[in-house]
């Protein structure tokens, strides 16, 4: 075989080689998209009014300029990305005010992510601000692992991780300073 002859066969086998390659890259890239799921809500609300009830009484109204539904995915979420004001009833009526500037929660878990300048405060006086804070909804609950500053009519504290029922009647505080009235 002549160098002329095997340069042809050569050239032609690359240039077969090189359009294989591209075409396949295409085709690859349009099987990619068929795989690809979009992350995008199932749902989509602008200034809403939640009212929850319980036997015809009030238990919660939540009210927020957006609320994005993802109920489609493995783990359903409600997200609240321009925050929430919600209030909240006990038995006897009493109210509890809950703020963040975002909100996150969660379908299975019944937990519910506040984040950024949350701020709770109990129709008795006592107030509670953290920048992320986790409540509990099955056992009425709220959690952080965050620095806090409580206040109630007996003083301030401050600390890092605090736990509470929504009543503010049972509080477990961790690394507190501040000054706060003995009750003797």
């Amino acid at each position: 075989m002549t160098l002329l002859k095997k340069n042809r066969i050569l050239l032609i086998v690359t240039v077969i080689t090189v359009t294989l390659f591209f075409g396949c890259e295409s085709n690859f890239k349009e099987v990619q998209k068929i795989n690809f799921s979009e992350f995008v809500p199932t749902g989509d609300a602008d200034n809403i009014n939640l009212k929850y009830t319980d036997s015809g009484r009030i238990k919660a109204i939540l009210i927020s300029p957006k609320m994005l539904e993802y109920g489609s995915v493995d783990f359903p979420f409600s997200e609240f990305p321009k925050g929430i004001d919600v209030t909240i009833y006990d038995n006897k009526g009493k109210k509890t005010f809950i703020k963040s500037n975002y909100a996150v929660s969660y379908k299975t878990t019944y937990i519910i992510d506040l984040i950024g300048n949350v701020k709770i405060t109990s129709q008795d006086g006592q107030t509670l601000e953290t920048e992320q804070l986790y409540f509990d909804q099955k056992n009425d609950w709220f959690f952080t692992e965050k620095s806090f500053k409580f206040t109630d009519p007996k003083g301030v504290s401050n600390g890092q991780g605090i736990d509470f029922s929504k009543d503010f009647k049972v509080v477990n505080s961790q690394k507190i300073s501040g000054e706060v009235e003995s009750a003797e």
